[in-house]
């Protein structure tokens, strides 16, 4: 299979283990919703799977590559709904308001919940190449991440 297929099938999957993931939070936060019925259909038995599924609206959700540079990042962001940042390959880099700066390496992800402001970016000394969906609404962009922040000096 060529690579572009490769990297598609990829992307195809990690969306639906995210989808699944966050329907699961959400059941997990909200226990009365328990049992409830997804909001775009009746499950029903389908080829392929056991038990019972339906298919979700997607129509929302968007998903982007970009490549970092050895020490680039974005400015702090948030997104109303939420965003997950595959590093595909390389060193990265990403930061929740507040929190210490994580490394994410290749292969590794990062759930960012709804308006939590965050950036990511590749690490000092190698480029990166980032996987990013998000779950529906424009970004909410800020300042730019200041190098003592990202050095993980200041917080």
């Amino acid at each position: 299979m060529p690579k572009a297929n490769n990297v598609f099938a990829w992307l195809v999957l990690v969306l639906a283990v995210s989808v699944a993931w966050l329907a699961s939070a959400q059941q997990t936060a909200a226990p009365a919703s328990r049992g409830a019925t997804p909001p775009s259909g009746v499950p029903v038995e389908a080829p392929n799977f056991t038990g019972k599924t339906a298919v979700l609206d997607a129509s929302n959700i968007s998903g982007g590559r970009r490549y970092f540079e050895a020490g680039a990042r974005s400015n702090w962001h948030s997104h109303p709904n939420g965003q997950l940042i595959l590093n595909e390959s390389g060193g990265g880099l990403h930061q929740v308001e507040g929190k210490p700066v994580t490394r994410l390496a290749a292969g590794e992800s990062a759930y960012v919940g709804p308006g939590v402001v965050h950036w990511h970016g590749a690490a000092p000394d190698t480029g990166m190449t980032q996987v990013n969906i998000g779950f529906g609404g424009a970004a909410k962009w800020g300042d730019p991440v200041t190098d003592g922040v990202y050095r993980g000096t200041v917080r």
